[in-house]
Parts: structure tokens; C-alpha cells; sequence
């Protein structure tokens, strides 16, 4: 039984995360032409990593041995989380908005209870598969719909974003393998977002050949400070501990709070336009989050024993 220390512990991460989780876009919109893509995913993983090391380093050298049984596993979740969610995401932010970004990003947790049917067996019901269609069904009319409301055309960021978060959900898939499961939540982190630091590391220096690709001021530098605390530490790690506390498609659910989050920063933040398109997406990206992950949530609350 939790102490209650634990549940208000736990209920404040839950709250964070999301929101964390949403800056990400934001900033990288912002800060879109300002530092290259691939320069700033490694920057931001590379800063991550340092934050993390006086805290890790005993951890790490504990845990050496796990860490390379399970080698190829955390290499591919260096590559998933922080490769294609990294730099992948940043440039396809060169080429659409955070306000699509984040409603394309809010299915994530419907891809993540499809990658459980198809590859462990999870049951899969009619409610679930209806949420999963409507959800799937916003996200075309968000990637498809224009500014003008007047006609669709397909945009090369959306289909960038996209793919950021079919590997976010393998990412978040991945993590709840027993031998990842056995090694400590802050040594694994560490070990992965070092990993996504060098395999972004040969981007960073083909950008920084052809350009600038580096901040170029101040400004900008606590910017990318800023996106390697807040929705990399802060965020991956939080998401960590709770796909280990409460398993990956109920925490993935909780993501969908990331959507309203998101909108709502880059309105405020980067005055975005909330179009027709938006509108009609985000009224069935949400409810069709919560339509195929609801009974999920459901039957866990169920199965917990009474305080």
C-alpha cells in the first residue's frame, strides 16, 4: 500500500509530464530558424546528459553490466527517443506549426495500444477500435487541412511529426521489457540520451558544414538550455518512472492532457492560428484518445486494492 507521501508524489507527476512534455514543440518552433534541427536535438540531448551525470554516475557504473546485456535495446531507444524524436521532429517544426504538431503527437497513445495488439497479445475491443479510427481520422484532417479551410494538401512536417510519434510509441512500448524494466529509471535515461547524443552527433557536424546551425546568441542558448531541462529531463524521466508504476498505454493515455497544453502555448506564445481544420481535428483526436484507452484505465483502477 502507498504511503500517502507517494500518491501526492505521483499526482504531481502525472500533472507535470504532460505539460513538460509540451514545451518541446513549442520551443522548437520557436527557435526553428534560429538553430538547426539536428544541432539542436543533439545539443539537447548532450545538455540532458550533463544535467543528469553528477546525479548518474554512481548509478551508471552499478548498473554497467545491465546496460550492455541490454545493449542493442537501449541503442534502440537512443535511436527511437531521442534520433527520430529529436531531430526529425525539429526539422518537420521548419515546416508546420506547434498547433499541429501537438494535436498530430496527441495519437501517441492510441499507437502505443495498437503496437500492444499487434505485438504482445493485448486485448482489443470494439470501443477501442472505434476510438483508434477516430482519433487516427482527426490526425489525417489536421495533416491534410490548409490555412485557408478551403482545400487539403498533404505537408512533408505533418508526415515528419508523424513518424515522431509512431517511435515514440515504440519508445514507450520498449521500456516496459523485463530486462529494461530491471535497471533503475535514472542510469537508463542517462544511458539513452547519451547514446541519442552521439548518434546525432555526425547530423550536428554535416549541418554545421553547410552553415550556421549553431545559437547565435544569448537568447537563444538558454533556449536550448531550457528545452534540455524541462521536456528532457523533467519529462523523460517522469514518463519513465510512470510507464514502470503504472504501465505504458494507461500512462500514455494521460498524454492527451499534452494536446490542450500544447494549443494553448503556442497560441499564447507563438500566436498561432487555430483554424477550422484544428478545430474539427482536435474534437476527434480527444475523444478518440480517450474512447480507446478509457476501459484500459478502467479495469486497472479496478484491479488496485482499496487504500
Amino acid at each position: 500500500m502507498d504511503s500517502d507521501a507517494a500518491r501526492v508524489r505521483d499526482l504531481v507527476l502525472v500533472a507535470l509530464v504532460p505539460l513538460f512534455f509540451s514545451t518541446n514543440v513549442v520551443m522548437g518552433r520557436l527557435i526553428a530558424g534560429e538553430v538547426a534541427p539536428w544541432t539542436l536535438a543533439c545539443l539537447r540531448w548532450s545538455g540532458a546528459f550533463l544535467i543528469l551525470l553528477p546525479f548518474a554516475a554512481g548509478a551508471l557504473r552499478r548498473h554497467a553490466r545491465d546496460l550492455a546485456a541490454q545493449g542493442p535495446v537501449v541503442a534502440l531507444l537512443g535511436f527511437l527517443g531521442m534520433f527520430t524524436c529529436g531531430g526529425l521532429v525539429y526539422l518537420g517544426l521548419h515546416y508546420t506549426t506547434a498547433t499541429n504538431a501537438t494535436l498530430i503527437y496527441a495519437c501517441s497513445p492510441v499507437l502505443i495500444l495498437v503496437l500492444e495488439w499487434l505485438f504482445r497479445g493485448r486485448p482489443i475491443g470494439l470501443l477501442e477500435i472505434s476510438g483508434a479510427a477516430l482519433a487516427f481520422s482527426g490526425v489525417a484532417v489536421v495533416a491534410l487541412g490548409t490555412a485557408d479551410d478551403s482545400r487539403f494538401a498533404l505537408n512533408p512536417g505533418d508526415a515528419m511529426i508523424a513518424a515522431g510519434a509512431l517511435s515514440w510509441a515504440i519508445y514507450s512500448v520498449l521500456q516496459s521489457r523485463p530486462g529494461i524494466t530491471a535497471i533503475p529509471s535514472l542510469p537508463l535515461f542517462a544511458a539513452v540520451a547519451l547514446i541519442g547524443a552521439v548518434l546525432l552527433s555526425p547530423m550536428m557536424l554535416f549541418e554545421a558544414m553547410r552553415g550556421p546551425a549553431f545559437p547565435q546568441s544569448t537568447q537563444i542558448w538558454l533556449a536550448v538550455f531550457a528545452v534540455a531541462l524541462v521536456p528532457s529531463v523533467g519529462a523523460f524521466f517522469g514518463y519513465q518512472y510512470g510507464i514502470r508504476r503504472f504501465g505504458p498505454a494507461t500512462v500514455g493515455m494521460l498524454l492527451y492532457l499534452q494536446t490542450p497544453y500544447g494549443v494553448a502555448l503556442a497560441l499564447v506564445l507563438l500566436g498561432e492560428r487555430f483554424g477550422l481544420f484544428h478545430l474539427i481535428g482536435f474534437a476527434m483526436i480527444v475523444p478518440g484518445v480517450v474512447l480507446a484507452t478509457i476501459r484500459r484505465r478502467v479495469v486497472r483502477v479496478a484491479r488496485q486494492p482499496a487504500s
